[in-house]
């Protein structure tokens, strides 16, 4: 064995005495195929062992010898050649363990192989660290140790030696002490190498299968294509009947989502169905042809579904809206706001409306949540309606079947509220429908049943049109919502249902209003027509086709029988033509009475509950205006409604409706109050109204006047109302006056077409009677004495001048009461009227503006009895004579609003009546004093005065007097008060006191029997006149008469002290009825007369003697009281 230069040998044996493949021969294999590399001889980096006996040591050098080793084994095998560069790799990875054992890592347990391989490894990497390096070149290493130059390393070759024998020395001990894993090593290195030798065996195989697989691939084979697609049509088939089974449970699936109303899970349910059925491989699958009509019929069904889900919660019909609504109470009209902003004093923040619309968030879809009940919260369940029909895609179908729907629907939700009140109220219009003809209605008070049942329909009606209202709102602002979030250009035309909502409010209140204000359709108008159209039985009648023509009588609806049919009726109409019948379109049962009260319908078409009259509108005026003010708050920003014009639709119904038909209406009551039979007699209920009687057109006109200050007072002021009614004051004036000249008023005999008027109503129109009775009618008790004595001369001057006759007189006695009953009525409604004298600083007027088109802005506030006439004054002249007594105490808080000018109109019209009153009562005091003349003149001047014998009877014409006078007192003290009474017979016992003297010489003849009688009739009269006036007297006619009784020489007796008396009084006034006996004043004339009646039965005497003797005592006496009363 010899070593090359490189210093590898040829032939070096194993370490173990075995090749690489484990033969142990020691023969070298080849390196063909299947051999493996030989060995390496033992060294480090290629450095060959050295047979100690065969080998030369290579020559020393001058550097240290390191100490000597014991000899290394030879090792079997070639001498291994230049390790390539995988050698080298595994040498670098050997380096690397071999650094980590030195810096302190512990790959083997401790014991003395260890620490001597550790001792080497350290010495190693000081001495030699160069060659643990990558950069190391193992045969330029060895080269440098055999050269022997300066720059060679040749005198470390003996220390590289050492070294490597020390290595070798550890490398054995670390055999020996691991033998044991070393031998099981070599097991499982066969075994790994049986492995990998079994790998590839069968990659071999593999890869001659592959290359196999490759040309068979690479050959055209036309059955496996057919295999392909057959493979993929069964696929295809598979997943196509996996979705058929799918779409089989989507009606079970739709279905029970529908009943749960989880309508946004149902649409994502039928949508996807929809597409899938839709897709093109479903299209010829026969067995899916009922399921696509059944698919398309639930999409409308469901869209159908959706609008009645969404019209039942909008127009209340569900019973989970019942809590968005409130029925009446009674005291909720008190309950009014009186704000006069433009927005409600209510706080509306705390409505769940608002706390509904401050939480809701269109700007994200929305979310179903199946833990709650959709339809416990109203709001909530719309905006889920909504979305549902937005998602699936029938938004706009739904919104315009909402606009169609509208007024169908508002309607069936005034009828229905209608229908309730009606039925709460059954004593309502039709039970007092029969009572009503004839009547004068002024609207109901507030104690009325009919007060309650308009407040009942209104305030139940307007809360319902509130909640509707807030649906609407609801649904315009998620729609807005909807659009903005999913930028729709249109959006605009979807939002447009509240203002059409806000169309048709207006018709119905405008409908409500006209219905229950006008009196052209009234209870008597629709007989009427059917009077007319039946007066001929061959005229051919138009059937009205909006009426029924029959009904079926004596079913109960709400029995368990009918129930049963028609829902099995509804569930076959749905189940064959889904979507054919809807809610809306399914009748709600017989609600049509019977033919007899058709004429309760009006022009809405809905019953009327109360019988229509202007008056009403103090009741229907109220809630519409609460209810516009509530609406206010409710009205969507973006819906083009204005709310300062909220109310502009009532000023164009007051102005153009309202105003012409109160005018009418006032016309038409104020000329029933005129003209009934029954209008200037006595008012059978005076005693509710009045001190004294009054007649009943006049309580009636007045109530009239009332009940329309009482509904001015719920609406704006405008003075064209009052107007109205002042207008109507000065017609009941003139019918009044017309009536009075009737009464007092009779045929001119000369000219039987003109009429003249009573002497009594002739002689209180004017003159200088008018002027003294006037005065004694203003003046105070006890203070009209001289212009008694004046009136007293004024009517015997008259009655001189022209005698009266019995036409001239008033002699009817239904005519005094009559005249007696006006002058109360007159005097009465005078004061009552100026009790409604209010003053306001309303200028409106639309009177003077007819044709304007621009009309004062109102300010619809909801006004009371109290406080809506702050900043104004009143000013009542009630007189202490009204007769005002008795009246409603409601009335005393009624005004009439008027301006400063309306106020003089107003002022005229209670003047007026004044001023009537007057003439009336004064014609009265006139009258009295006529019958007294006319009847007393008739006693006087009849013939036959002189008596043969005594007479114990009055004159017939005394008794007839005292009758009358009766009479008189009695009907003026039944119908006037005690200051009219005492005015009307003040000075009668004067007046016939000054007419027996005066008058008597219409006497002559009169003999001491004469006298004696008129003695008797003075007592009677006096006796009567006690009991009428109780200061009369007719003292001073009983004296008269007594001094013709006592002879002419009593009477010159009485002038000689009558001139002494005055003579010494130095008085010349008469003092009537103020004292007896000689006290008691006459004139010259009238002595004069009773000494002409003394002697004129004598000078009436045949006897001649007699006669000269009588006219010679009669001239004795007048001288002589000549000379006793001129010398006073």
């Amino acid at each position: 064995m010899s070593r090359y230069a490189n210093g590898y040998f040829d032939d070096a044996p194993s370490r173990y005495g075995e090749d690489v493949n484990g033969s142990n021969d020691g023969t070298r294999t080849g390196s063909g195929a299947g051999g493996g590399r030989e060995r390496r001889a033992g060294g480090y980096g290629g450095m060959g062992y050295y047979d100690s006996a065969n080998s030369t040591p290579p020559p020393s050098t001058d550097r240290p010898t390191p100490p000597p080793e014991p000899p290394l084994e030879p090792r079997a095998g070639n001498w291994r050649r230049r390790p390539d560069r995988g050698d080298r790799d595994w040498s670098d990875q050997s380096r690397s363990r071999e650094r980590s054992r030195v810096n302190g890592g512990r790959k083997f347990a401790d014991g003395p192989g260890s620490k001597q391989i550790d001792d080497v490894l350290q010495y190693i990497q000081q001495e030699w660290g160069f060659m643990t390096e990558d950069q190391c070149i193992p045969v330029q290493v060895a080269l440098q140790l055999m050269d022997s130059s300066s720059l060679g390393r040749a005198h470390q070759y003996d220390l590289f030696q050492q070294t490597h024998k020390h290595l070798q020395r550890a490398l054995k001990a670390i055999v020996n002490e691991h033998h044991q894993g070393f031998n099981s090593s070599i097991g499982t290195f066969h075994k790994i190498q049986s492995s990998i030798h079994a790998s590839q065996t069968r990659l071999r195989t593999l890869k001659h299968d592959l290359a196999h697989a490759k040309s068979s691939l690479s050959t055209t084979k036309p059955e496996l294509k057919g295999l392909a697609t057959s493979s993929q049509s069964y696929d295809d088939m598979l997943q196509i009947l996996g979705q058929i089974e799918q779409l089989q449970l989507i009606p079970e699936k739709l279905e029970a989502r529908i009943s749960e109303k989880r309508f946004l899970t149902a649409v994502d349910i039928l949508q996807s169905a929809l597409r899938q059925i839709k897709k093109s491989e479903m299209d010829n699958i026969g067995a899916l042809s009922e399921l696509k009509v059944y698919l398309s019929n639930q999409e409308s069904s469901l869209t159908d579904i959706l609008i009645e889900e969404l019209h039942s919660h909008l127009y209340l019909k569900s019973p989970y809206c019942q809590d968005r609504w409130k029925s009446y109470a009674l005291e909720q009209s008190n309950m009014v706001e009186s704000d006069d902003s433009d927005t409600p004093a209510v706080l509306t923040a705390g409505r769940p409306l608002y706390r509904f619309l401050e939480a809701m968030d269109v700007a994200t879809p929305m979310v179903e949540d199946a833990s709650r009940n959709p339809e416990a919260d109203s709001f909530y369940y719309l905006q889920l309606l909504i979305e549902a029909l937005n998602k699936l895609g029938r938004l706009e179908v739904a919104v315009n079947s909402i606009e169609q729907r509208l007024p169908l629907e508002l309607f069936r939700v005034v009828e229905r509220t209608n229908n309730e009140v009606d039925q709460r109220h059954p004593s309502s219009l039709g039970a007092r429908s029969q009572n009503l003809k004839g009547k004068v209605n002024f609207g109901p008070r507030e104690d009325d049943t009919r007060t309650l049942i308009v407040s009942d329909l209104l305030w139940t009606l307007y809360s319902k049109f509130e909640a509707i209202a807030e649906g609407h709102r609801v649904l315009h602002d998620v729609i807005a919502g909807i659009a903005k979030r999913e930028r729709v250009r249109n959006g605009g035309s979807l939002t447009g249902s509240f203002k059409e909502l806000w169309k048709i409010y207006q018709s119905e209140i405008r409908s409500f209003l006209h219905d229950y204000l006008a009196t052209d359709g009234d209870l008597g108008s629709h007989a009427a027509q059917s009077k007319g159209s039946g007066a001929n039985a061959f005229h051919r009648v138009q059937r009205d086709k909006t009426k029924r023509m029959f009904k079926l009588s004596n079913i109960d609806n709400k029995s368990i029988e009918m129930s049963t049919e028609q829902e099995d009726l509804d569930l076959i109409l749905k189940s064959s033509v889904p979507g054919l019948v809807s809610e809306s379109r399914r009748p709600a049962g017989i609600t049509m009475t019977d033919g007899t009260q058709h004429h309760d319908g009006a022009a809405t078409g809905h019953k009327l509950l109360i019988e229509p009259s202007v008056f009403n509108m103090s009741l229907l005026l109220p809630p519409s205006l609460s209810f516009i003010q509530r609406l206010k708050a409710i009205v969507p920003q973006g819906s083009d409604i204005v709310m300062s014009t909220l109310t502009s639709f009532l000023d164009d119904f007051l102005v153009n409706v309202f105003h012409p038909q109160l005018d009418e209406t006032l016309v038409e009551l104020s000329t029933e109050c005129f003209t009934e039979l029954d209008a200037f007699h006595e008012d059978p209920q005076w005693a509710t109204v009045a001190r004294k009687p009054i007649f009943k057109g006049t309580s009636t006109f007045f109530r009239l006047v009332i009940e329309f200050c009482r509904m001015l007072d719920t609406i704006p002021h405008d003075q064209a109302f009052s107007q109205l009614i002042i207008t109507q004051m000065v017609t009941y004036h003139e019918k009044c006056s017309a009536w009075f000249k009737s009464l007092v008023s009779r045929a001119d005999s000369r000219n039987e077409s003109e009429t003249l008027l009573k002497t009594s109503a002739e002689m209180s129109r004017s003159g200088e009677l008018h002027d003294a009775v006037t005065k004694l009618w203003t003046a105070e008790q006890g203070e009209g004495a001289e212009l008694i004595e004046r009136e007293i001369g004024l009517l015997i001057m008259s009655n001189n001048e022209k005698p009266l006759e019995p036409v001239d007189i008033i002699s009817d006695r239904k005519t005094i009461v009559s005249l007696c009953m006006l002058y109360s009525s007159m005097k009465w409604l005078a004061t009552k009227i100026r009790q409604l004298r209010y003053l306001t600083d309303n200028q409106i007027d639309t009177s003077r503006h007819p044709g304007s088109k621009s009309r004062p802005n109102r300010r619809w506030t909801l006004l009371n009895s109290s406080g809506s006439r702050g900043g104004g004054s009143s000013s009542s002249g009630a007189g202490s004579s009204g007769g005002g007594g008795g009246a409603d105490e409601d009335d005393t808080d009624i005004y009439l609003p008027m301006t400063q000018e309306t106020l003089v109109s107003f002022d005229g019209v209670v003047s007026r009546f004044e001023e009537l009153a007057a003439d009336v009562i004064l014609t009265l005091h006139v009258e009295v004093r006529c019958h007294a003349i006319l009847e007393l003149g008739g006693v006087l001047q009849r013939k036959g005065h002189v008596l043969e014998q005594a007479v114990n009877d009055p004159d017939d014409g005394v008794l007839a007097l005292n009758a009358d006078l009766v009479n008189l007192d009695d009907d003026v003290t039944t119908y006037l008060r005690a200051p009219e009474h005492r005015f009307i017979f003040v000075g009668v016992g004067a007046l016939l006191d000054t007419l027996l003297v005066a008058n008597a010489a219409t006497l002559r003849p009169l003999n001491g029997h004469g006298a004696d009688r008129m003695q008797l009739n003075i007592l009677v009269l006096q006796q009567n006149l006690k009991n009428i006036e109780t200061d009369s007297s007719l003292a001073r006619a009983a004296r008269y008469f007594d001094l013709f009784n006592q002879g002419p020489d009593a009477v010159i007796e009485h002038a000689k002290k009558q001139s002494a008396s005055s003579a010494n009084t130095d008085t010349g006034h008469h003092h009537h009825g103020g004292g007896e006996g000689d006290h008691l004043p006459f004139g010259y004339d009238e002595l004069k007369t009773l000494l002409e009646l003394c002697y004129s039965d004598a000078l009436d005497s045949p006897r001649r003697d007699v006669a000269l003797q009588a006219k010679r005592g009669l001239g004795d006496h007048l001288l002589a009281l000549s000379e006793h009363m001129w010398q006073s």
